[in-house]
């Protein structure tokens, strides 16, 4: 045979009509950032060796991000917010759930880890852990995977440092997360101008 067939499930007939409805309607800009996260490695690090010892989950650098974004949110409401033009609002959400971009066969799903502004890092590693290996399994109920009002995404553990998202409908933006690479950094030293 020169290809096999394989009908096209309703979850992935599902995700793909939503993320083509939301990179044609809503308004799509990127930003590229490079972050210096050697205080976080190092926080990192400290916070794993004291769960090690406490034999709690450990903390990923997703967990900081969730957490960080979670904390920013409250700060900044237009981003913590939803683009309704069929309703003729904009409307910045009161609690914060974040959903995280998780890979399964069909296609990415986004389970949401609720009022992340208001749950420590032990809190958020653990569920998200769960919501991540019952994704993968097809366990989770629609509640859990509905709702968030901001995403993040990263595969900086497959060694991408850069890419595009599509913004996760009707979240306002999502956060995309590179790989962690050591770099040369200038430090102190007098900068000139140059031809």
């Amino acid at each position: 045979a020169l290809y096999e067939r394989e009908n096209i499930s309703q979850m992935r007939e599902t995700i793909a009509r939503r993320l083509a409805e939301s990179k044609y309607t809503a308004p799509h800009f990127d930003l590229t950032v490079d972050i210096d996260v050697e205080k976080a490695v190092e926080l990192r690090a400290e916070l794993n060796e004291l769960a090690e010892q406490q034999e709690r989950t450990k903390i990923s650098f997703n967990d900081l991000i969730t957490k960080a974004c979670a904390l920013s949110l409250k700060d900044h409401p237009y981003v913590n917010a939803s683009y309704l033009p069929d309703e003729g609002e904009i409307r910045k959400h009161n609690p914060v759930h974040i959903g995280i971009a998780v890979a399964i066969d069909e296609g990415l799903i986004t389970p949401v880890v609720r009022n992340a502004d208001r749950k420590g890092l032990t809190e958020i590693a653990r569920e998200t852990r769960e919501l991540a290996e019952r994704a993968q399994t097809r366990d989770l109920e629609s509640e859990e995977f509905e709702g968030a009002t901001f995403t993040t995404s990263n595969l900086g553990m497959f060694g991408v440092e850069e890419f595009t998202a599509i913004i996760n409908p009707p979240n306002s933006a999502i956060l995309v997360t590179g790989e962690i690479r050591d770099t040369l950094v200038a430090e102190d030293v007098e900068v000139v101008h140059g031809k």
